[in-house]
């Protein structure tokens, strides 16, 4: 049982680390929408005061989507390659176009889930009916009690109000849910203008044919999953090494003893070696010749980070 649980943890780590984007992208949304969905039934309560309300109903869509935002950077590799680009080499190699798609490939992955919170809560209703209740003018209602103002329509997300006003509340209630889900579909308009438009330049601007592309996508999945597994072995056999030679044995299970035998670890890279394949890169040329990542630049022993006489930058950045 404790290996099959293993296993379906492994699979899902590579399939939430596939070439994908646009998968990945969907399960983000679809996990926001389902905590969006636990949030209104679970958290979510207007308290049904005048100005209360109005920063509950804005806290309740904003607060969530910032720190769906902030995780959303923290989680991005680039965000980390962009800060030791910056530690390691500053930004003087970069044009203000490249700056713009870094900033733009981080910002733009790191908006999906709150962008998606945004929008089902507007479509919802329930936040932006809370927020603005109050500030509904009682003379856009027909025959609204004049004794009647702000504290009253304060309630109305609440349904604890008179008889005589359960029409009024329930127009209120239509006329902001209305509103509300407007806003949220003007909002879903907008979001997919943008990223059909941003799909056209991205393949209009392009240097690279499209089966390219496509190769240089594969030859980057290719290589960071075979790097990050021969890593963890490296790591594990030096680890098995410096342990043997404090303790004079070092206790390996049969797989271990497999790969302390088949792969012999001499040495570690220094740290130069680490910083030269570590940070933003810029799909680049060298003599008519693609260099497709960091690692691939430091194999083919390209110094320098910035675009060369032999070479030329292509500002079209690694997703």
């Amino acid at each position: 049982m404790a290996a099959l649980i293993a296993e379906n943890f492994r699979f899902l780590s590579l399939f939430f680390k596939s070439k994908d984007v646009m998968i990945f992208n969907g399960l983000v949304a679809l996990g926001t929408v389902g905590s969006e969905e636990l949030f209104s039934v679970v958290a979510f309560n207007c308290p049904c005061s005048p100005a209360r309300n109005y920063i509950y109903g804005l806290a309740a869509i904003g607060v969530p989507a910032l720190a769906l935002f902030l995780i959303g950077v923290i989680w991005n590799n680039h965000t980390w390659n962009l800060v030791a680009e910056c530690h390691k080499r500053g930004t003087k190699n970069f044009s203000a176009a490249a700056t713009f798609l870094l900033f733009g490939s981080i910002m733009g992955r790191a908006s999906v889930a709150p962008i998606t919170w945004s929008v089902i809560s507007l479509l919802r209703g329930e936040a932006y009916i809370c927020a603005l209740s109050e500030f509904v003018k009682p003379s856009s209602l027909d025959k609204f009690p004049a004794e009647s103002g702000a504290e009253v329509l304060a309630k109305f997300p609440c349904r604890d109000v008179p008889a005589n006003l359960t029409k009024f509340r329930d127009e209120v209630t239509r006329r902001l849910r209305y509103e509300s889900q407007l806003f949220g579909w003007l909002l879903i308009g907008i979001v997919a203008v943008l990223i059909f438009l941003t799909k056209c330049l991205k393949h209009c601007c392009s240097p690279l044919s499209y089966r390219q592309e496509a190769y240089w996508a594969q030859y980057r999945s290719n290589e960071d999953k075979l790097f990050r597994r021969t890593a963890e072995v490296h790591s594990r056999i030096l680890a098995a090494k410096n342990v043997k030679q404090f303790f004079g044995f070092v206790a390996l299970d049969k797989e271990e003893k497999e790969l302390v035998q088949e792969f012999p670890v001499e040495g570690v890279q220094p740290s130069p070696q680490w910083n030269a394949i570590t940070g933003v890169y810029i799909y680049r040329e060298n003599k008519g010749f693609p260099l497709y990542s960091r690692l691939h630049k430091w194999a083919k022993g390209v110094e320098g980070n910035g675009p060369t006489p032999e070479g030329h930058e292509l500002l079209f950045l690694a997703s």
